[in-house]
């Protein structure tokens, strides 16, 4: 092995080790719910679908096993997006920030 090859091995090894961590701080307390943008979406944003699923079980006509089965459905959606979120959100800051985010790390 030349000395250029145990070089370059090293150099990929020293890089893979090393998350790319930029230097910057996150900043405290933007991690968690309560802020403008959640007030936004879940107060404005979504009152179609509150109106749609209050519907299923007030309306006419009344199918109570459809309107379980649109819950769940809406439930099973959400619940994969916020996980795949916090997902992405831990993998984003242990990459580039170097640490999970403030409430988990």
């Amino acid at each position: 092995m030349s000395l250029q090859q145990s070089a370059l091995d090293l150099t990929t090894l020293a890089l893979a080790e090393l998350p790319l961590y930029h230097g910057y701080m996150p900043s405290s307390e933007t991690t968690g719910f309560p802020g403008p943008g959640s007030w936004l979406i879940f107060g404005v944003i979504l009152m179609p679908v509150y109106v749609m699923t209050i519907s299923w079980f007030v309306g006419k006509p009344k199918d109570s096993s459809t309107g379980l089965l649109g819950v769940l459905y809406l439930v099973g959606v959400t619940a994969n997006m916020w996980i795949g979120m916090l997902v992405l959100t831990v993998l984003i800051g242990v990459v580039f920030y170097g640490g999970a985010p403030s409430p988990i790390g």
